[in-house]
């Protein structure tokens, strides 16, 4: 699952229109606009109010914020009867404002694999009508809670050296000045992005205290934090609702409050909140619990490369693991890991022991946690030299080769493309000068590719560390894997989509037209499938099956008795 983006490579946020995924446009509001809103959202406030209900705001309806939302304001009471009024809010860029009009007629700014997405969007806004979206962020003024899913990043200044990043929190500052200027005293806050440790007591806390003691207001503000969890695919809607949730609040009263909100919204029932004394340890639960994921992955990298280099086959040896219950969540790691979280977590935390923390002997206290990042962030680059190397075996050059990579994005059969592996592999095998083609059964629009030169900012695209990148803004992502074949002269299995398991190799060269390097980097094929490949005079190459070499020794033998 992935958040839509704007189609248009115009659309770089200097335009006076928004285009949403469908190519349709919307005209930015105008000054004279933002009365009359202001006017609609509290006729429809005061409304739910007088019906008992409690409004909450949440600022960002993205990729978490927009399902965030619908969940809140499908929120009943124990009599049956809705109990929130939700105002989901985004700034009117031109990157961005085509998600308020989408929401406002019941439609996801998100795309989803999860059809109950687009169920619960259109059941709260059109039926339930609890459910609207404004970019006046006036409707603060309104709100019983705000709950606040803006982005923070960590900008990596060179590839495979987090160290030298920086953590991003330039719209969760500048989020929290603009709750600060217009909340009520008793409105609760709740941070649901994960932050860099710290930053709810150390950050976000004081701007709100400023903001409240420049307006004359005594009492302390109630921030709370708790950050989520969410997983992309079928069970998306789920991964929010009915999955374990960690809080704090930074005084006793918002911690109350937060237990009770959550309480309300979330399936805790079957899934107990876990709370805890401070924010700085919900915040740290985030960062530790995605850092242990992206280094256990990274750990087997080493072990791909022993075993490519010593006939072993590392699929294998972790399904062989994977027996021993202890060790049942053991995975292969693939072309590298994607995703918003596991790629940049680590670096939340390494940036915070510092310039939050205060403390600068960091580079002696972070060794596994940069190391692992780093190791991930580059792990694709030796996909690239497998499709070198596969290609050379076979008499051909890397350099104006047809090479088609099979799934755009970073998990099997999801759609969400940022920060996959795909993404590097593609961009250092156009460095290497081939010719790339794209097909994704989940991803229509690649536009970490497509929109490189602003997407999601010049600061963040990959493109910055490639050369020979401009040819991917034309980037068109394939839906016929037959057509797409033509030609090919090398195909990388990058994610292991249903339909590239279910790949045959007669077919594949068939399709293709001539005998084509192979290149698997999830443990698609099967030792028949590697067979049968060399036995069409194909090349194949796999991150962590070095027991290739012996199949094709094999074949060769039978060959050539």
């Amino acid at each position: 699952m992935a958040e839509s983006k704007p189609t248009s490579g115009k659309n770089n946020g200097h335009a006076n229109y928004s285009i949403s995924p469908s190519g349709e446009k919307f005209s930015l509001p105008l000054k004279e606009d933002y009365d009359n809103e202001n006017l609609r959202i509290r006729e429809l406030s005061e409304r739910a109010r007088g019906e008992g209900k409690e409004i909450v705001v949440v600022m960002g309806v993205g990729f978490v914020g927009a399902v965030m939302a619908a969940i809140i304001a499908d929120t009943e009471n124990k009599q049956g009867h809705p109990s929130k009024f939700v105002i989901g809010c985004q700034r009117p860029s031109s990157r961005s404002y085509w998600k308020i009009p989408l929401l406002n007629r019941g439609i996801s700014p998100v795309k989803a694999e999860d059809p109950e997405v687009d169920t619960l969007i259109s059941r709260c806004v059109m039926e339930k009508k609890t459910f609207t979206a404004t970019y006046n962020n006036d409707c603060l003024e309104l709100a019983d809670c705000v709950v606040v899913d803006v982005q923070c990043d960590f900008s990596k200044n060179s590839l495979g050296n987090m160290r030298t990043g920086e953590t991003d929190m330039t719209a969760l500052d500048a989020t929290m000045r603009t709750i600060g200027e217009k909340i009520r005293p008793s409105c609760l806050v709740l941070i649901e992005t994960t932050v860099a440790p710290g930053t709810t007591e150390f950050v976000a806390w004081p701007i709100l205290k400023k903001a409240f003691a420049e307006r004359g207001i005594k009492s302390v503000p109630l921030l709370a934090h708790s950050f989520e969890r969410v997983m992309p695919g079928r069970d998306y809607v789920s991964s929010i609702r009915d999955f374990w949730r960690v809080c704090s609040g930074c005084n006793p009263e918002a911690r109350k409050r937060v237990v009770k909100f959550l309480e309300q919204v979330l399936n805790t029932k079957d899934y107990p909140l876990t709370v805890m004394d401070r924010p700085i340890e919900s915040e740290t639960t985030k960062i530790v619990e995605n850092s242990y994921r992206a280094t256990i992955l990274a750990y087997l990298n080493e072990w791909s490369l022993f075993a490519e280099r010593n006939g072993i086959d590392l699929i294998k040896v972790i399904n062989a693991i994977k027996m021993r219950p202890t060790h049942s969540n053991i995975i292969f790691p693939g072309p590298g890991i994607g995703g918003y979280c596991l790629p940049k977590d680590g670096g939340l935390g390494f940036w915070a022991y510092r310039h939050i923390l205060g403390f600068e002997d960091g580079n002696s206290v972070f060794k596994i946690t940069p190391l692992a990042i780093d190791i991930n962030d580059t792990r694709a680059l030796h996909v690239a030299e497998l499709t070198r190397d596969a290609l050379r075996n076979i008499g051909r050059y890397i350099a104006g080769a047809d090479v088609l990579i099979c799934g755009a994005s970073y998990r099997q059969d999801v759609g969400d493309t940022r920060y996959s592996g795909s993404e590097l592999v593609v961009r250092k095998l156009t460095e290497m000068g081939a010719e790339m083609r794209v097909h994704d059964p989940y991803v229509d629009h690649w536009y970490e590719l497509e929109n490189q030169d602003f997407y999601p900012d010049p600061s963040h695209s990959w493109k910055r560390f490639f050369r020979n990148q401009d040819g991917l803004k034309k980037i068109v992502v394939k839906k016929d894997l037959k057509k797409v074949f033509k030609g090919v002269e090398a195909v990388v299995l990058a994610v292991p989509h249903a339909p590239y398991l279910e790949l045959e190799p007669d077919d594949v060269v068939a399709w293709a037209g001539n005998p084509l390097a192979v290149i698997d980097c999830y443990g698609i094929l099967s030792d028949e499938k590697i067979r049968r490949y060399f036995e069409l005079g194909c090349e194949v190459k796999a991150l962590g099956r070095g027991h290739i070499q012996r199949i094709k020794e094999s074949v060769r033998k039978k060959a050539h008795p």
